[in-house]
């Protein structure tokens, strides 16, 4: 199973972490990936300008905000 974590420390939590959880839960399971696809919440990701960061399994951060949340899934996470 791949392993997608979302910072939600201070600075993405203000910019609406629980915004992009949301979408990429929703994502997840419009595309049937919840045998292959875990999502964690986690702290401190380390690119807190770019809030809010999202680590994909391979150690790749995006930078991700409800807006974006979609786009960067599809093209990105999709496995």
């Amino acid at each position: 199973m791949k392993s997608i974590k979302i910072c939600i420390g201070s600075a993405c939590h203000l910019k609406g972490s629980y915004e992009v959880i949301e979408a990429f839960k929703k994502l997840i399971k419009e595309n049937n990936l919840e045998q292959e696809i875990e999502l964690c919440a986690s702290f401190c990701i380390g690119n807190c300008k770019e809030a809010v960061s999202v680590m994909r399994w391979d150690g790749v951060v995006f930078s991700v905000d409800k807006e974006n949340a979609k786009d960067i899934f599809e093209r990105e996470f999709k496995i």
